[in-house]
């Protein structure tokens, strides 16, 4: 198997993505997000009357609650435009996690290894076909003999079989 940083691949050639990539990656995205979005909901929230997300850490802290689905509600968007980007956070935020989540729980838990699966299914399916190919083979072999046999036997009963001139006596 050739080994890679981000993933290895088997046998197969099928690639095998590392549980650390996928999570540091997943991570790294999801923090990327809300400090992005950090920008433009704290441009919609700074001039809002009665706004409670008044510095970048805040907004910050909004997200990453929203994301979280925790929302302790000490800082939430009062404008339009910073409740969309909320909203628009909770949504990817909630896929990113539950994928993270995911992660997590089938390295510690281990019961969706479908890569070991595929491998045995795959492993199978190639003793099956090289055994139907041996199959196939030897019925061509039988049905030439049988084939062989058949004209033998017409030949040998063509020229055994002839038709009798005089009658003798006796039969009838």
């Amino acid at each position: 198997m050739v080994r890679r940083y981000a993933y290895s691949t088997d046998e197969y050639n099928v690639r095998n993505y590392s549980t650390l990539f996928l999570g540091m990656l997943a991570f790294g995205l999801l923090y990327s997000l809300i400090a992005l979005l950090s920008f433009p909901l704290l441009w919609f929230e700074q001039n809002h009357p009665g706004a409670y997300i008044l510095s970048y850490a805040d907004a910050f802290w909004a997200l990453q609650m929203s994301a979280s689905t925790i929302g302790f509600g000490d800082f939430y968007p009062t404008s339009q435009g910073g409740r969309i980007i909320v909203a628009l956070m909770f949504y990817i935020g909630v896929g990113i996690v539950g994928f993270i989540g995911a992660q997590i729980a089938s390295k510690m838990v281990g019961f969706a290894d479908t890569n070991v699966r595929n491998r045995e299914l795959r492993r199978q399916n190639d003793e099956i076909l090289s055994h139907n190919k041996e199959l196939e083979h030897k019925l061509d072999l039988l049905f030439k003999q049988l084939e062989r046999r058949s004209v033998i036997e017409s030949t040998h009963s063509s020229s055994t079989h002839k038709a009798p001139t005089t009658r003798q006596k006796g039969f009838i």
